[in-house]
This record gives C-alpha cells, sequence and structure tokens, in this order.
C-alpha cells in the first residue's frame, strides 16, 4: 500500500462519516497532480523548444540577419492578409501625419 493509501486509509479510521469525501478528495488529488505533471512536462519542453529558437537567432545574427527584422517577418506572416494590409495601411496613413517618409 503506497504513503497517500495510508493516509488516506488512516483519515477513514480517524473520521469514518466522511469515508466518502476523503475518497474524493483523495481521487481529485491524484487528478490535480496529474493535471500538474502534464503542465509540469510541457513547460519544460517549451523552455527546450525556446532554446532552440535562441540558438537559431544567434546563427541568424552570424549570418549577417538582423534577429529583430526576424522577429518581424514571423510576427507578420502569423497575420491574415487583410489584417496585415490594415496594419501596414494604417501604420503608413501614421507616418505620412508625422512627417515620415519613405
Amino acid at each position: 500500500m503506497t504513503e497517500e493509501n495510508n493516509i488516506v486509509e488512516q483519515a477513514i479510521e480517524e473520521k469514518p462519516h466522511l469515508a466518502k469525501y476523503i475518497r474524493d478528495a483523495a481521487s481529485e488529488s491524484g487528478r490535480l497532480s496529474s493535471f500538474i505533471d502534464r503542465i509540469e512536462r510541457l513547460e519544460e519542453e517549451k523552455r527546450d523548444i525556446q532554446a532552440d529558437i535562441s540558438e537559431i537567432y544567434r546563427e541568424a545574427k552570424g549570418a549577417g540577419f538582423s534577429a529583430k527584422g526576424i522577429r518581424e517577418i514571423i510576427k507578420l506572416r502569423r497575420l491574415d492578409p487583410a489584417t496585415r494590409a490594415e496594419e501596414e495601411y494604417m501604420r503608413d496613413e501614421y507616418k505620412k501625419m508625422v512627417g515620415i517618409s519613405d
């Protein structure tokens, strides 16, 4: 019997009228632990992926490319064409309004 089971059984012995609630709480505890374990694994994978992405940016910079420029292109590629066109139009209009010309 695991330590968790021992704790549950001891609690039931002390308060038998709460047995159902104690067992339900123990079951939910297992589910919660499962969720937490899964999230922790994904967070670790996310850190590993972020490290890989950072390495690619360093490689690109070493090859003479601008990391800032690459990030901007990635941001633009995520947008649908209509949204991208609208944002570019607004940026160009604002530039005209403040006297910045290309």
